[in-house]
């Protein structure tokens, strides 16, 4: 026992500190413990998302057609399928139409869903229930949503001819969803009815999170109204923003049901998209090949779109 403290007080006379146990062992277990907990995330993430994006990017190089299913045969064919899908005649409409469809729905479903949001930001009896209730068009399937605006429009039946004819604002059925010149944007109108209420939801969130302090102070500047909400509210909302914005763009660039459901990428082609064009490829002219293709374009520009707004994102932190 002596000599153990002789020792240690020798040690520290020298100025050596005692030797200490290696700690290499447990930071590997924790290591271990760590990516345990992980490992099914990225099992999942890989089977649900990782394997359909190669195996669509695989196909996309391929001869893949309904024949494939019986021969297993699906010949490289490299770039062919993108070739055909670009040089098609319908590609340019279908990426105009596309283009329309997603710049109008995301405009229209932002400025409605913020003046919304402003509204029930302030404090009146059953504001509560009437957001709750706003939330019913974005909690309906896409198909049957779909499917009751295209009773509501029907150029014969549909309430709307109906009510419209009733107070004597037109002679004649409007074509809604017959019409070239009108279907894109009744398409357009349904679809920023439906995607309001996410837009309001994520909105108010925001202006939720906004001190009054803020307000009170800006009070005494003079920063009321417009000018409240142009200096202290937007400037406050804009990571918000620019986050529903994001996913606004990729989830409005892909969007299938409503289009199939209103019109059938019709009349005439008039509501033909890329993600409409995709699904015709695939399980209407059973050329997988070609659709996957269509399918990756739609993928990269919603890369590029994600790109955009993590660099954006990341230049905001930086300044």
């Amino acid at each position: 026992m002596a000599h153990a403290t002789l020792t240690r007080n020798d040690a520290a006379a020298s100025g050596r500190k005692p030797a200490r146990r290696p700690t290499g062992r447990r930071h590997r277990g924790e290591d271990l413990t760590k990516l345990l907990f992980v490992l099914p995330a990225i099992l999942a993430m890989v089977a649900l998302f990782g394997y359909p994006v190669v195996k669509n990017l695989l196909m996309s190089l391929q001869d893949y057609s309904l024949r494939t299913f019986f021969t297993g045969e699906a010949p490289w064919v490299g770039l062919k399928n993108y070739t055909t899908v670009v040089k098609d005649q319908l590609f340019s409409q279908a990426m105009t139409n596309t283009a329309l469809f997603t710049i109008g729905s995301i405009a229209f479903q932002f400025a409605i869903g913020l003046a919304l949001a402003l509204f029930f930001h302030k404090k009146f009896p059953l504001s509560g229930v009437l957001r709750s209730l706003l939330l019913l068009p974005w909690l309906l399937p896409l198909i049957v949503s779909s499917a009751t605006w295209r009773s509501i429009l029907e150029q014969d039946s549909g309430i709307l001819n109906r009510t419209l004819a009733g107070l004597h604002l037109i002679n004649e059925p409007v074509p809604w969803l017959n019409s070239p010149s009108v279907a894109l944007i009744v398409v357009i109108g349904v679809n920023i009815w439906i995607g309001i209420p996410f837009n309001v939801t994520l909105l108010y969130s925001g202006l939720s999170e906004i001190p009054d302090e803020l307000y009170e102070a800006g009070q005494l500047d003079g920063a009321t109204g417009w000018r409240a909400f142009w200096y202290i509210t937007w400037p406050n909302l804009r990571a918000v923003a620019s986050v529903l914005l994001m996913l606004g763009v990729v989830y409005t660039i892909k969007v299938l049901d409503i289009i199939l459901g209103l019109t059938g990428g019709g009349p005439a082609n008039a509501t033909q998209t890329l993600a409409t064009q995709s699904y015709e490829r695939s399980f209407v002219d059973f050329k997988f090949g070609e659709g996957a293709a269509l399918s990756n374009i739609l993928i990269a520009i919603s890369l590029a779109f994600a790109v955009l707004y993590l660099r954006g994102t990341r230049r905001a932190a930086d300044e």
